[in-house]
Order: C-alpha cells, then sequence, then structure tokens
C-alpha cells in the first residue's frame, strides 16, 4: 500500500507542477468571465444616451448605423436592453473580417461603435481558451486539463483519511508548524473544492480543438442536427456568416421583425438576424442567453413572414441540452448570483491549491534536483491505477498523446541523458511505472 501511495504521490506531483501555471490563468480569467453579462453592461454604459423625446423606427437606427459606416454589411439587430436603452447594430465591415457592434440611440443617433474583437470579454475568453495562441493554445489548454483531472483524482487518494481524524482532513491543523499548516491547506483545500473542479474540467470539454470535435464527430453518427454549444465562452464571431450576410429585400421588414420579437418577451440578449448564405431567405429572431436553458429561436420566411420553425432548449437532442447545463453552469449564469458566488469560491480555492501546492515543493526542493517524491524500493502493483489511467486515455485523447511522448522520453531520451533523469528524480530501474 505505500508503494501505491507512493507511485501516485509522484504522479501528483509531476501533474501538478505541469498544470500549476495554466491553472492559475484559467482560474483568474473564468473568474472574470462568469460576470461577463455585468462587464458588458459597464462596458456599454458609455453609449447611454438621455431619454428620447422623438423615437425613430429599427430600420431609421439600422440605416442610421449603416450611414456612419458607408460600405458595411447589415447582420443583426440587438433588440435594447431596457426600454430608451439604444439598440446595437451588428455590422460587417467591408474588404476584411472586422466587424463593428454600433450603439444607436432611439431617436436615430450614432452614439458610437465597439470592435467586438477587442471587448473586454472577448480577450478574457480567448484567454482563457487558447492563451491567445490560437490553435496550439487551445490544445495546451486541452492537454492542462486532461492532467489536472489526473492531479485532482490522485490527489484525493492521497487525501483519504485512511483513519485519521478530521484534523487535517476537513480542516487544516494551525499549530503544527508552517510546514503542516501548508500541506494541511493544500490537502483540505483540494477535498473541498474536488468535485466542482472536476465539473469545471468537464464542462469545459466541449469547447476544445480535439475533444470537443471528436465528440461533434460521434454525436454526429446519432444526429442530423448541427451542435451550437461552441457559442459562449471560448467561440470567436463567425467572420463569414456576417460577410455572407444578404442584401435585405422582400415584402417582410425588420420593423415588424423587431416588434414581434418584442412580443415574444426573449430574454437578453435577443437579436433579430437578416437572411443570409447559410440560411437564405430566412430572417431569424434569436435568444442567446449565457444560462442556455432559457435560449429560443424563430425562423421566418423573408418573403411570407410564415414562422417557419420555433426551436427551444427542450427541443435540442438530449446530449446538447447537458452540455448546455453544463456550459451554464460553467460560465456561472445557470443558477444566477449563486452559480457566480460558487464559481468564484472555485477559483479562489483553486489558487490557494496551486499557491501552497507551489510553496510545498520549494520548501522541499533540493538545490540540485525537481524534488520529486522519491520513487518506492520495491515496484507497487498498481494494476487499478493503470486501469483508471487507460480509461481515462480513452476519454481524454490529449492524455493518451502525452503518455505516449512521455513513455518515448522515458525509454529513449533519459537512458542517454542520466543527468536530467537524475534531476528529474527518475531513476534508470524505476522510470515511468513508478514516475
Amino acid at each position: 500500500m505505500a508503494n501505491v501511495y507512493r507511485t501516485l504521490w509522484r504522479w501528483h506531483f509531476y501533474a501538478g507542477l505541469f498544470v500549476i501555471p495554466f491553472i492559475l490563468i484559467l482560474s483568474v480569467t473564468g473568474a472574470l468571465y462568469l460576470f461577463k453579462p455585468q462587464i458588458d453592461a459597464a462596458e456599454e454604459r458609455s453609449f447611454a444616451a438621455p431619454p428620447a423625446t422623438v423615437t425613430v423606427s429599427p430600420e431609421a437606427q439600422r440605416d442610421a448605423a449603416l450611414a456612419a459606416f458607408p460600405g458595411a454589411r447589415f447582420h443583426s439587430y440587438r433588440l435594447p436592453r431596457a426600454a430608451g436603452d439604444p439598440a446595437m447594430i451588428h455590422l460587417a465591415l467591408p474588404g476584411s473580417e472586422a466587424m463593428r457592434d454600433v450603439f444607436v440611440a432611439a431617436d436615430g443617433r450614432v452614439l458610437g461603435s465597439l470592435d467586438p474583437e477587442m471587448r473586454l470579454t472577448t480577450l478574457l475568453s480567448h484567454l482563457h481558451g487558447s492563451l491567445l495562441a490560437g490553435f496550439w493554445g487551445s490544445v495546451l489548454v486541452e492537454l492542462a486539463a486532461s492532467w489536472a483531472i489526473v492531479m485532482v483524482l490522485s490527489g484525493l487518494y492521497l487525501w483519504w483519511p485512511r483513519g485519521r481524524g478530521a484534523a487535517g482532513v476537513v480542516w487544516p491543523r494551525l499549530s503544527g508548524g508552517a510546514r503542516l499548516f501548508w500541506r494541511d491547506l493544500h490537502a483540505v483545500t483540494g477535498f473541498w473544492v474536488a468535485g466542482l473542479a472536476l465539473v469545471l474540467l468537464l464542462t469545459g470539454l466541449p469547447w476544445t480543438h480535439i475533444w470537443g470535435e471528436g465528440f461533434k464527430q460521434l454525436r454526429a453518427m446519432t444526429t442530423a442536427t448541427a451542435p451550437d454549444w461552441k457559442l459562449g465562452l471560448h467561440d470567436a464571431h463567425d467572420h463569414q456568416a456576417m460577410l455572407d450576410s444578404a442584401s435585405v429585400t422582400g415584402p417582410v421588414r425588420l420593423n415588424a421583425l423587431v416588434a414581434r420579437a418584442v412580443a415574444e418577451r426573449l430574454p437578453f440578449p435577443a437579436s433579430v438576424v437578416a437572411p443570409g448564405a447559410r440560411s437564405p431567405g430566412v430572417w431569424t429572431i434569436r435568444a442567446d442567453p449565457q444560462n442556455r436553458p432559457l435560449a429560443r429561436s424563430i425562423t421566418i420566411d423573408a418573403q411570407t413572414g410564415r414562422t417557419l420553425a420555433r426551436k427551444t432548449f427542450a427541443d435540442k437532442p438530449l446530449a446538447d441540452r447537458i452540455i448546455g447545463y453544463g456550459i451554464a453552469w460553467h460560465e456561472g449564469q445557470l443558477l444566477g448570483a449563486f452559480n457566480q458566488a460558487v464559481g468564484v469560491l472555485t477559483a479562489v480555492a483553486l489558487v490557494t491549491l496551486s499557491v501552497s501546492g507551489f510553496i510545498l515543493w520549494r520548501r522541499r526542493k533540493p538545490a540540485q534536483a525537481l524534488g520529486a517524491p522519491p520513487a518506492p524500493a520495491l515496484p507497487p502493483r498498481i494494476g487499478g491505477v493503470v486501469a483508471i489511467i487507460g480509461m481515462l486515455a480513452l476519454l481524454l485523447p490529449m492524455l493518451a498523446v502525452s503518455l505516449l511522448l512521455l513513455w518515448l522520453f522515458d525509454r529513449l531520451v533519459l537512458p542517454r541523458l542520466p543527468g536530467l533523469a537524475a534531476w528529474l528524480g527518475v531513476a534508470p530501474a524505476a522510470r515511468l511505472g513508478q514516475s
């Protein structure tokens, strides 16, 4: 049993050392993104206008926005947040993939515009999802998330009481010196946050490039409807769809569609989206709140005004509904302020885990070595552990790839670099299987 403990301690150590920088970045950016509605509202407050004595139609507001950006194409009209607030006209600028959110007052005055890619919450989402490094940044985040799952599970094994009392298990001991305090703070915080951390890690997987795209392919075998869970934290704006927005002609007018959207009492943000290359001849009225169960959409024939389809969250396939609930929790919007509070506490606990783990490592690290826990004297019997790691590798492709690379590194590189092996704490007779 002691050999198994030492082996898992080493796995926990290496996994933790790798993921700590990522956990710090993802925790801070994720905690801030929980307040996206409040941040967006504060950012748009500068476009507030005094109450209008004269109001113009939504089409006049759209035309004012287009006049301010000659050659731009209309993509969507976002209904005002509240009576008297400006509408937001979403435009695709000519000759590029750039967009603008143009804010137009109820009296038709253009109050200003924002580049949606430069919004604070957009920058937070890119940093959180890809470290501002595009595809490979996203892959690196997925790799870190996969190893964070290993870290949490191995940490729970190390925490397991094994006959001890509640002190040091449920709460930290405060009178045993600095080393015991940091050890207890790390273990106890890990126990309390483990479940919430696993939920965050698992609900983030649908956004990833490797796991998410693989799950999409698997899902496509069972249903023909396209998944829409990319809409949210890690999604970029669909540039091409905006560039392809069609010139709006026909008997169905924006004014009538906005009036209809108002009558539907859709949750904010609610928009009227123009026909485009991907939906020719069809207007869409949609609500896209971060609380996914409240999402709704209505598609309307641009020539006749006939309703072609109504879709609510309940109409989605079961897999999409499960993912939708997970995403809404991940973004802190499923249960309102309570969800945000739990999200912040989870982020604080993860930062505490990272800081305490780093301090524990630095306190015990020798000057000339990495400071990995010593390998067990005898090869441990870890068939159950191997089985669990194997199952995780099947479910987490980036974990599987990294395990294969580690195995190759251990077998092909370390034997030729004994100094590096010694620094890593991986003895030739106890590599990988015990590390």
